[in-house]
């Protein structure tokens, strides 16, 4: 009998209707006789409603507690999901990600899943029933509640697919599935029925609405993901192992990220002691940092590095970073305003020339380009944020990506 693991997002059960059309769906699938697991994220705004209510109560709140907070979003769309299956006759049971068996490891707001015991899961299944799972939390080694960060019931989703060894784990979201660049950006975009997880792995690094790990997680267990409209009975895409070369697209599409902020450091000693001590400084915060360039000296032995991070982020890196600095004796400096557009593709391994037309293209629309980075298949710019959807655009078309 198959099984199947779906994921809602946030809009897919925004309201009774839509809770109500996501049942529905689930019991056709349940009624055609496949056992299916279903993730829930937090109905439409509701995470964003919590933070603001968390900030006026304290601006400052202590992570455990806003996980704690954070984590009702979830449990309770989960129960909601479940009380609309029973309304037409489905058996079916809601599950906290504690209660589904999943661990996580690592800070408040940010946890990685460390483990998945389905025990409880298989058990409800087994006794016929669908089961609603809570997405974007899990139990931490102290058994407080943690969630997964921003996307993280994508994580959940394919996670349990890998632990149940699913058929298929189906992401069921606001689009038809993945596109040549954001159709709200790019009108004439083009829907992908098949990408590589390489390719869905980069473009989920920079800037597409897929939590990266999510992806890591599908290429590691070789588990199937469908992208798909919730609101449509139609193919959406699917992102597995892509064997035949003839398939990859040169280039899969035009990702873009518009919440980029640039950190500078300067009069900092040469060499990679520097850089371990202000990098190791971050990463023993969990904060990624994405461009980095090493700058030319600054006097004798003296050297700089230029590297962004989440927006989201800087207000927690400045600190960590001027510490850091300072028993280095140099100096930092901070700027937002910045965005950034990649062209990704693995058909780019060893084909000379992208980089060169994504550079002609920005340098026709008047987009300075602050910083660079590459790699086999992909070409990263950092650029105004002012001109991220002009530059989307005019890629789109430099690269004859349009449907």
């Amino acid at each position: 009998m198959p099984l199947m693991v779906h994921k809602y997002g946030g809009t897919s059960v925004g309201s009774v209707d839509r809770i109500k059309a996501v049942a529905e769906r689930i019991a056709r699938v349940h009624r055609a006789g496949d056992r299916i697991v279903a993730v829930v994220s937090a109905m439409g705004d509701t995470t964003d409603d919590l933070l603001k209510l968390a900030s006026a109560i304290n601006p400052h709140p202590e992570q455990r507690e806003l996980d704690q907070l954070l984590a009702t979003g979830e449990e309770q769309a989960m129960a909601l999901v479940a009380m609309a299956l029973h309304a037409i006759g489905v058996p079916a049971v809601s599950l906290t990600g504690p209660q589904a068996g999943i661990r996580t490891t690592g800070p408040y707001g940010r946890a990685k899943i460390a483990d998945i015991a389905p025990a409880r899961i298989h058990e409800s299944l087994d006794a016929g029933q669908v089961v609603i799972v809570a997405g974007f939390q899990g139990l931490n080694e102290e058994d407080d509640v943690t969630t997964l960060g921003r996307g993280g019931s994508d994580t959940t989703a394919v996670a349990l697919a890998a632990a149940l060894k699913a058929d298929r784990c189906v992401i069921y979201t606001d689009v038809d599935g993945i596109f040549t660049a954001d159709p709200r950006v790019v009108p004439n975009a083009r829907k992908l029925d098949l990408i590589s997880y390489d390719d869905m792995l980069e473009l989920a690094w920079r800037g597409a609405k897929m939590q990266p790990r999510s992806i890591e997680i599908a290429k590691m267990y070789g588990v199937p993901v469908e992208v798909a409209s919730s609101f449509a009975d139609k193919p959406g895409t699917l992102i597995a192992e892509v064997e035949d070369l003839e398939n990859r697209q040169a280039i899969s599409g035009i990702a873009y990220d518009r919440g980029v902020a640039k950190i500078t450091v300067a009069n900092v000693p040469a060499g990679t002691d520097s850089i371990a001590t202000v990098f190791g400084a971050l990463a023993d915060a969990d904060i990624s940092v994405d461009v980095i360039v090493v700058e030319g000296a600054f006097g004798p032995d003296k050297s700089g590095i230029s590297f962004t991070v989440n927006e989201k982020d800087l207000a927690a890196a400045v600190p960590i970073v001027g510490k850091a600095v300072e028993s280095l004796g140099g100096t930092i400096r901070h700027a937002v305003g910045y965005g950034k557009v990649s062209v990704v593709g693995t058909g780019m391994f060893n084909r000379p020339g992208y980089a060169a037309r994504m550079f002609r293209t920005l340098a026709a629309l008047g987009v300075a380009v602050d910083m660079v980075t590459t790699s086999e298949i992909q070409v990263t710019c950092v650029i105004p944020r002012d001109d991220v959807d002009r530059s989307v655009r005019g890629l789109h078309d430099a690269f004859g990506l349009a449907g």
